[in-house]
């Protein structure tokens, strides 16, 4: 899954990483580097300019909040749990298809934290105690330092308690498509902890590489097999990750700090 992220880069760099036509200054967010759902968030995607009569897609950079909702909900509270959607059945799945078909976008991130239990406290697991397992946080993140950029689906949703005029009468929200977590060895693994993604989390973000950012966020391609295509996830060995403090687990903790590498996984989270 993804539960939390960090993108630290600013809109002037995400504008020219996505070739971004337009964007709304007043919709800036600071860099984040502990991104919980149902933050506001970044987004890039494709789709007229309201009001210009040009039914041309034009890129955007879009602020919207991290927790799906469907257009058809009857309210917003389930939000927080269409955080993610499996790249297996997205095609499908009421909550998503429509999205999928029409509505997707690309979640720009430099990486994101996933938890792994220390060796001693699954011990303990395993023996039936009730101890809480202490985890430890892993931040994963392209070797090569370039932008992690994950496949996205975006909403509108109408609350029918408000006027049209009011500010809020509109929710733009998202969600992350996951994967099943690579298996092969990570580009750059830590001295000592897990080889692979697959041993910290059986799931991890979808990224899309490059070569297929322009068909993805191109909401003319409506073909289900074409686009589920595109989830493929990318060639092995692209990623590193490395064990960070645990101070990532409190969404009140925010800063890049956050991201710092430590020599070994912090004491009692050993992997």
């Amino acid at each position: 899954m993804c539960g939390r992220y960090a993108a630290g880069r600013g809109p002037e760099e995400l504008v020219g990483l996505f070739g971004v036509q337009k964007w709304e200054p007043e919709e800036t967010l600071a860099p984040d580097y502990n991104v919980a759902p149902t933050k506001q968030v970044h987004v890039i995607l494709e789709r007229p300019l309201k009001d210009s009569g040009d039914p041309a897609p034009v890129r955007q950079l879009r602020t919207v909040k991290w927790g799906l909702v469907p257009s058809w909900a009857k309210s917003p509270e389930g939000a927080a749990r269409m955080i993610n959607a499996r790249a297996e059945t997205v095609h499908e799945k009421p909550s998503f298809r429509r999205a999928f078909a029409a509505r997707r976008c690309i979640v720009p991130a430099d990486g994101y934290f996933e938890w792994v239990t220390g060796a001693e406290e699954r011990e303990l697991e395993e023996k039936g105690r009730k101890k809480r397992p202490r985890k430890q946080p892993y931040f994963v993140t392209p070797a090569d330092g370039s932008v992690f950029a994950m496949a996205g689906l975006y909403e509108f949703w109408r609350d029918r308690t408000l006027p049209d005029d009011h500010p809020l009468a509109w929710w733009a929200t998202c969600t992350v498509i996951t994967t099943e977590a690579e298996t092969g060895p990570l580009g750059v693994a830590p001295a000592d902890g897990p080889r692979t993604l697959a041993e910290i989390h059986p799931r991890m973000p979808l990224m899309l590489t490059p070569d297929r950012w322009d068909e993805w966020l191109d909401p003319a391609h409506t073909d289900p097999a074409g686009l589920r295509s595109l989830l493929v996830p990318p060639p092995e060995g692209l990623m590193r990750a490395y064990p960070v403090a645990t101070a990532v687990s409190n969404v009140r903790n925010n800063g890049p700090e956050l991201l710092t590498e430590l020599e070994a996984p912090e004491e009692g989270t050993l992997f």
